[in-house]
């Protein structure tokens, strides 16, 4: 069922979305002070594309460094993120189908507005 999800989701708008934050991850790494950022966005790049089955979970030891970073990163461009998916969900609760993807969109806004300090695993279920 997660593949269905996962091929519906990349076929309605999840596609469009993986691959603004991976261009944008890969312009980020073009400046080495900027390359933490460009990981970041690479890494939610790859759980923008096929995010059923997967939850995003805070690394324990993530510490005040992360705290920092992601209060930077929430002023710069996180909030930016979080209209994105906002805006992404809304177009996709249109229809039913679009539903589960508008669901997804929305529990993405947490990650894309503090990325630092957290990790993506496989979910259990």
């Amino acid at each position: 069922m997660r593949t269905v999800l996962n091929l519906i989701w990349l076929l309605f708008g999840g596609i469009w979305l993986a691959l603004a934050y991976l261009i944008v991850g890969i312009i980020s790494c073009l400046l080495i002070v900027t390359i933490p950022v460009g990981v970041a966005f690479m890494r939610m790049a790859r759980y923008v594309v096929w995010p059923f089955g997967k939850e995003v979970v805070r690394k324990p030891d993530a510490g005040a460094f992360s705290t920092v970073i992601n209060v930077i990163w929430f002023i710069l461009i996180g909030w930016v993120l979080a209209l994105v998916h906002i805006v992404a969900a809304l177009g996709q609760a249109i229809t039913i189908i679009g539903l589960t993807n508008a669901v997804v969109s929305l529990k993405m806004i947490p990650v894309s507005c503090f990325p630092f300090g957290k990790r993506i695993v496989d979910s259990r279920f």
